[in-house]
């Protein structure tokens, strides 16, 4: 049995462009093979088996992400407790050593962004934030230590 995968609208949209754009780049891999293929003997051909080899990692990774579109429910945020920190919730919080302040959203795995700030639920400090409210101390196990957050703020996305 497979798990849900929990994502925001915004989250299973981008998905599903994205599985667009993977089965327009698989139109372009297959021309490509064609081409390559009318060039003459496969057995010395690089552009034919380059082509190959992009087409089975591409087909592999339309898989995978059908897969997850397939698994995902949209999350609705009348569900959630929102005096605590939950998937699609925005949480800001300072570092108690280092005393600076972060916002970090939670998301479900196939959302991750850091660079956006958006952090997954699965990674140390999304689970240490995960259920814990409005002025509680977490301690997230990260590689570099244990990082202890307060939790400052928790808002809805």
């Amino acid at each position: 049995m497979h798990e849900k995968i929990y994502v925001s609208e915004v989250g299973l949209t981008k998905m599903r462009l994205d599985l667009v754009q993977m089965n327009e780049q698989r139109m372009k891999i297959a021309e490509t093979i064609e081409h390559a293929r009318g060039m003459g003997d496969l057995k010395e051909n690089a552009e034919y088996h380059a082509a190959k080899e992009a087409q089975a990692h591409l087909h592999a990774r339309i898989r995978d992400l059908e897969d997850k579109v397939a698994r995902a429910v949209i999350l609705e945020h009348s569900e959630f407790d929102h005096t605590k920190a939950f998937v699609g919730a925005q949480v800001r919080v300072r570092n108690k050593k280092t005393k600076k302040e972060v916002t970090y959203q939670l998301v479900s795995p196939v959302e991750t962004d850091m660079a956006a700030g958006k952090i997954s639920t699965k990674s140390p400090v999304g689970q240490a934030l995960l259920g814990h409210a409005v002025g509680e101390t977490v301690i997230a196990k990260v590689p570099a230590g244990d990082l202890q957050l307060e939790i400052l703020d928790i808002s809805r996305t």
